[in-house]
C-alpha cells in the first residue's frame, strides 16, 4: 500500500524533526549536523560505568552536564552492563536529570538492546526524545509491536539496518532493509516518517580485505538513496568506526572522520556520535593526505589502501605548521576583494577599493558589484555552515571600512549628477531596538552585522527604546521589519505591549523577536495572538538572515507567513493543554512540605566582618584567571565547552581565532586600564520570618537598627514523596528556632569605560571589537562575582577558611554556600534588586545604576545574595499558582497586578 508520502518532498512541505528537553531541538534541511553526546553510555565510559555501579549518581551526572556544555544537542544514555539493574539505573538517572534544568534542556536518546530497559525510559522522560534503537532483527511483528509503543510515548525512533537475515553491509541491503522498515513503520503503524532515523551502519575502511572496500562509500550512497526515496527520515551513525584500521595514528584518523563525514552530510547525514577532538576541519587538511583518504573512502583507486597505509607513516605525530601565504595578492582584483572579506583581512582592502572605484564608472558600482559579490559568498558559506558567526563579524569590519572610504566619493558624485527619481530604490530596512528598561544588546548588534552583510539596511536604535520611539521610527523611515531583543524578564512585556500598540496603529510590517529571557513559546503564546501580522522568535543569529529573506520575498512571503502563524497557533494551542495534568499545591501546602533542616544542631558561624565594604577600584588582572570562558563563546554562536571547544571538529579553528583576537583586546584593556571595576557587599545577621520572609539587620542594634525583609517564592507543583517545596528562605535559620543566622548581598561591576571604548570601534567602522569588548566586559563581571564569592567564603565571613578549589572547580560551584541573583531560577523575582540597593546603598557607594526595568547599568553587573548554609542549593522555582502571586503581594505591599507583571512568566495557567 502506498501512502503517497514517498514523492520527493519539497521545501515547503517539509516536516522537521522535533525533539525537545525543557528546549526545543528542531532538525531541519538548514540545521547544522545534531552530535549526541556518548559519555553517560556504561558502554562507551569507564568512568561513568564506574560511578552508576556505585550508585555516584551525583557524580554521574556532572558527565552530562559536561556533555551538554560541551555542545551535545542530545545525549545518549545507556545502562546495558551485567552487573548493573539496568531498568533501575535508567529510571532512576532520567528521574535526576529531570531535576537539573542545566541538563534537561536538551533532548535524551534512550539507549538499550533490552526493550524493558527502554520502556521504563521512556515513562519517565521528560520531553521528546529518541529511542535507540529497533530493527527487523527480531522479525516484524516485534518490531511493529515496539513501534507502536514508541509512538505511543510519542517518542522518535533510531531504526537500524538490521534484519532477520543479519547486519546490512553493503549498498543493496542497506536500501532493502530501510526501505522496508520504512514501509512498516509510516504505513502499517502510522509512524510520523519525520520521526525516524535510520542508523546505516558505519564499518572500517582500509582493513586490507576486498570486501570492505567500500564500506564508506555505501553508506555514504545509501544515505543519498534515503533522503531521495524517504521523505522527512533522517540518517545517523557512529563515525569513529569508518578509522578503526588506522588505531594509534590520530593524524590520519582525524582526517578520515572529516572527510567521512564532509562526504555524508553532503549526502544527507545529519545526525552522529562524533568525537569533536578526533576531528580535523576538512579545508585544513593537507591536499596530498585529504588525497590519499578519499581514495580510500570514496574507493577511487584499486590500490588505495595501500598507497594509506604507505603514506600514514610520513604524517604519523606530524605537527601542523603555520605560515602567512600572501599568493593571494597576486590574484585578480574581485578575488582578492572576495577573500579579505571572507577571510576578514582588512590590511589590504582600502588599496583594492581603490583600484575597483578607479576602474569602475561609479563609486557606488564598487559597493554593488566588487564588493557585494565578495559578501554574497560570505552569506553562501555562512548559510552553508562553512563559515561562523565571529568570521562574519570580521567579515562585517572589512566591509564597512570598504564602504566608509567610498561614502565621501559617492556623496561627491551625487552632488556632480544626482539620480532622477525613478532609480532611486529603498533598500530593505530593519529596525533593531533592546526594549524599554532594559541593557544588553551584544546578540541584537550581532543579528544588525549580520542581516548588514547580506545587504539590510539597519536602523539601530541601540537599548531602552521606548515604544513610542521604535513606533515613531517605524513610520519616519517606513521600514520593511521590526526586530526587538532583550535579556531581562520585564522586557517580554515590553514586547507584548508593542505588539498591542503596532495592531492598534495597523502596522503592517512583521516583527522579529529576541533574546536570552524570550522564547518560542513566549512568542507564540503571548506575542503573537496580540499582532495580526508576522511574528517570529529568531533564536540565533544564523537563523535571522533566512527568516528575514523568507518574510520579504515577494514570491514566498504570503505562503510563509501563513505557515509560520499557523505553525504558532498549533505551538500555542498544545503549549496551553500540555500542562493540564500538572498538580500544584497551595502556598499553605507547599510550606508545609517546605525544606525541614535540622536547626537543633545547627550552629550558623558567624561572619568575621559584618556590615558593607566597598571596593573603590579593583584589579583587573586578578580576574583574568576566574574567567569561565564558555558563555564567552556562545555569545559568538560557538558552542562548546572551554578548553574543549578550541579542538572541535567543527568550530575548533574558529574557536581558536576568536580566543586569539580576545587575548589581544584582552590586554589591550589591562595594560591601558581601559575598564574599572568596583564592587559593594554586606554580610548581615539574618532569620527567616513568615516561613517565605528573610529579615536581616544593617547595624548592631539599638536605636541604629535598620531591619530589612528579603521576600523569596516557593515552588508549588506537586512533589514526588519526600521531595520538598523549596525557597530560599528555608536555608535561613526561623526566627522561633532560638539560632541567629547570617547572609549576604552584593553588587559588582566591570563596565564603567565599556560603553565608550565600544563607541569607539564603532566609529572606526570595527563592530567586531566593539561586539568584543562587551562580551569581555560581561566575562569580567562574573569572574569579579565569582572571585568576590570566594573571598567572602575564605576571608569575610570565614565559613570556608580552608577552601582551595580551581577555577574549573569553581565554575562547577564545587564550593560550599550559593549566591543565587534575583531574576535567576531560584528567585526570578527582578524586584528584590530594589531592597538590595536599599541595604548596600549601590549607587551612592559604586554608582550601579538600576533601570525602570530593574536591569542593571551599566551592563557588565551581576548582583545577588550570599547563603553560607552547607546544604543550600541551586533550584528553580518552575510554575507557581496565582494564591502565591496575591501572597508575594501582600507581604510587599504592592499591586496584585504589579506581582503579576513581574512573575508573569513563572506563573501557572491553571
Amino acid at each position: 500500500m502506498e501512502t503517497g508520502l514517498k514523492e520527493t518532498s519539497s521545501i515547503t512541505d517539509f516536516r522537521p524533526l522535533k525533539l525537545s528537553g525543557l528546549e526545543p531541538l528542531v532538525i531541519t534541511p538548514e540545521s547544522n549536523f545534531v552530535n549526541v553526546g556518548e559519555r553517560t553510555n556504561v558502554a562507551g565510559s569507564r568512568k561513568f560505568l564506574r560511578l552508576i555501579n556505585e550508585e555516584k549518581f551525583d557524580e554521574a551526572l556532572d558527565i552530562a552536564r559536561d556533555q551538554v556544555e560541551g555542545g551535545a544537542q542530545i545525549i545518549d544514555i545507556n545502562m546495558d552492563d551485567g552487573l548493573i539493574d539496568g531498568k533501575k539505573a535508567m529510571v532512576t538517572f532520567l528521574n535526576l536529570i529531570a531535576a537539573e534544568p542545566d541538563i534537561s534542556r536538551v533532548p535524551i536518546m534512550i539507549d538499550s538492546s533490552k526493550w524493558e530497559i527502554i520502556e521504563a525510559g521512556l515513562q519517565v522522560v521528560q520531553g521528546k526524545c529518541v529511542v535507540n534503537s529497533i530493527s527487523l532483527k527480531e522479525g516484524e511483528a516485534e518490531f511493529i509491536d515496539h513501534a507502536k509503543k514508541i509512538k505511543r510515548y510519542g517518542a522518535a525512533v533510531i531504526v537500524m539496518a538490521f534484519d532477520e537475515v543479519g547486519q546490512a553491509d553493503n549498498y543493496e541491503r542497506r536500501i532493502e532493509i530501510v526501505k522496508r522498515s520504512y514501509d512498516i513503520l509510516v504505513d502499517q503503524v502510522g509512524f510520523p516518517p519525520e520521526d525516524i532515523i535510520f542508523d546505516l551502519n558505519i564499518f572500517p575502511v582500509a582493513t586490507g580485505m576486498e570486501e570492505h572496500r567500500l564500506n564508506a562509500l555505501d553508506f555514504i550512497r545509501a544515505t543519498k538513496w534515503v533522503k531521495e526515496n524517504l521523505p522527512y527520515a533522517h540518517v545517523s551513525g557512529g563515525v569513529s568506526n569508518v578509522s578503526f584500521s588506522f588505531r594509534g595514528n590520530n593524524v590520519v584518523r582525524e582526517a578520515m572522520h572529516s572527510v567521512f563525514l564532509y562526504h555524508a552530510i553532503k549526502a544527507g547525514m545529519n545526525i552522529g556520535i562524533v568525537n569533536p577532538t578526533m576531528l580535523e576541519v576538512y579545508d585544513d587538511i593537507p591536499k596530498d593526505l585529504l588525497e590519499h583518504v578519499e581514495d580510500v573512502i570514496l574507493d577511487r583507486r584499486d590500490d588505495a589502501t595501500e598507497r594509506l597505509l604507505d603514506f600514514a607513516e610520513s604524517v604519523k605525530g606530524t605537527a601542523k605548521e603555520k605560515t602567512v601565504d600572501l599568493s593571494w595578492r597576486e590574484e585578480p582584483l574581485q578575488d582578492r576583494i572576495t577573500r579579505a572579506l571572507v577571510k576578514g583581512i582588512d590590511a589590504y582592502i582600502l588599496e583594492d577599493v581603490e583600484e575597483a572605484r578607479l576602474a569602475s564608472e561609479k563609486p557606488l558600482h564598487v559597493i554593488e558589484g566588487h564588493l557585494m559579490t565578495g559578501m554574497n559568498v560570505v552569506g553562501d558559506l555562512f548559510g552553508d555552515g562553512k563559515m561562523f558567526l565571529p568570521q562574519v563579524v570580521k567579515s562585517a569590519r572589512v566591509m564597512k571600512k570598504a564602504v566608509a572610504y567610498l561614502l565621501p566619493y559617492i556623496e561627491e558624485e551625487k552632488l556632480k549628477n544626482p539620480p532622477p527619481a525613478s532609480e532611486k530604490e529603498k533598500s530593505n530596512l530593519v529596525l533593531m531596538a533592546t526594549v524599554k528598561g532594559d541593557v544588553h544588546d551584544i546578540g541584537k548588534n550581532i543579528v544588525s552585522v549580520v542581516l548588514a552583510c547580506n545587504n539590510y539596511e539597519i536602523i539601530d536604535l541601540g537599548v531602552m527604546v521606548p515604544p513610542e520611539k521604535i513606533i515613531a521610527t517605524a513610520k519616519e523611515k517606513n521600514v520593511d521589519i521590526i526586530g526587538l531583543s532583550g535579556l531581562i524578564t520585564p522586557s517580554l512585556d515590553e514586547m507584548v505591549f508593542l505588539a498591542k500598540e503596532m495592531k492598534r496603529q495597523d502596522f503592517k510590517v512583521p516583527l522579529l523577536i529576541g533574546g536570552a529571557t524570550t522564547s518560542k513559546a513566549h512568542t507564540a503564546v503571548k506575542i503573537d495572538p496580540e499582532y495580526p501580522e508576522s511574528v517570529v522568535h529568531v533564536n540565533d543569529a544564523s537563523r535571522a538572515v533566512t527568516v528575514v529573506g523568507d518574510l520579504l520575498n515577494p514570491d514566498s512571503s504570503v505562503q510563509y507567513k501563513a505557515g509560520i502563524k499557523e505553525e504558532y497557533a498549533l505551538f500555542r494551542e498544545r503549549f496551553l493543554t500540555r500542562g493540564k495534568k500538572r498538580e500544584f499545591l497551595s502556598i499553605e501546602q507547599a510550606r508545609e512540605n517546605k525544606w525541614k533542616l535540622d536547626w537543633d544542631t545547627f550552629e550558623a558561624v558567624k561572619p568575621n566582618e559584618l556590615g558593607v565594604q566597598v571596593i573603590e577600584e579593583f584589579d583587573l588582572e586578578k580576574l583574568v584567571d576566574y574567567i569561565d570562558w564558555s558563555p564567552f563563546f556562545r555569545s559568538w554562536d560557538l558552542h562548546g565547552k572551554y578548553p574543549d571547544i578550541l579542538e572541535d571538529e567543527v568550530v575548533g579553528a574558529q574557536a581558536k581565532e576568536l580566543f586569539a583576537d580576545a587575548k589581544v583586546i584582552l590586554k589591550k584593556i589591562l595594560d591601558e586600564k581601559l575598564l574599572k571595576a568596583k564592587a559593594i557587599f554586606g554580610l548581615f545577621p539574618a532569620n527567616t520570618v513568615n516561613d517565605d520572609d528573610i529579615e536581616i539587620v544593617t547595624s548592631g542594634g539599638g536605636e541604629n537598627e535598620e531591619k530589612f525583609i528579603f521576600r523569596t517564592l516557593r515552588q508549588q507543583s506537586k512533589k514526588a514523596s519526600g521531595k520538598p517545596n523549596i525557597a530560599l528562605s528555608d536555608f535561613i535559620a526561623p526566627k522561633e528556632s532560638g539560632k541567629q543566622d547570617y547572609m549576604g548581598c552584593f553588587c559588582v561591576t566591570a563596565g564603567f569605560g565599556t560603553q565608550e571604548l565600544a563607541e569607539k570601534y564603532e566609529a572606526d567602522h570595527d563592530d567586531y571589537n566593539s561586539i568584543m569588548v562587551k562580551a569581555l566586559a560581561d566575562r569580567f563581571a562574573e569572574a569579579f562575582a565569582e572571585y568576590l564569592h570566594e573571598r567572602v567564603r575564605k576571608e569575610h565571613w570565614g565559613y570556608a577558611s580552608e577552601e582551595s578549589l580551581s577555577n574549573d572547580a569553581l565554575i562547577k560551584e564545587e564550593y560550599k554556600g550559593i549566591r543565587p541573583a534575583p531574576g535567576y531560577p531560584a528567585c526570578p523575582d527582578h524586584l528584590e534588586k530594589l531592597t538590595i540597593w536599599d541595604v548596600l546603598k549601590v549607587k551612592e557607594n559604586i554608582g550601579v545604576e538600576l533601570t525602570e526595568s530593574l536591569a542593571m547599568w551599566p551592563a557588565a553587573s551581576v548582583s545577588g545574595y550570599y547563603f553560607a548554609n552547607p546544604q543550600a542549593r541551586y533550584f528553580g522555582l518552575g510554575k507557581i499558582k496565582m494564591d502565591q502571586v496575591t501572597d508575594f503581594a501582600k507581604r510587599k505591599n504592592i499591586e496584585t497586578r504589579l506581582a503579576e507583571k513581574w512573575l508573569n512568566p513563572n506563573i501557572s495557567d491553571q
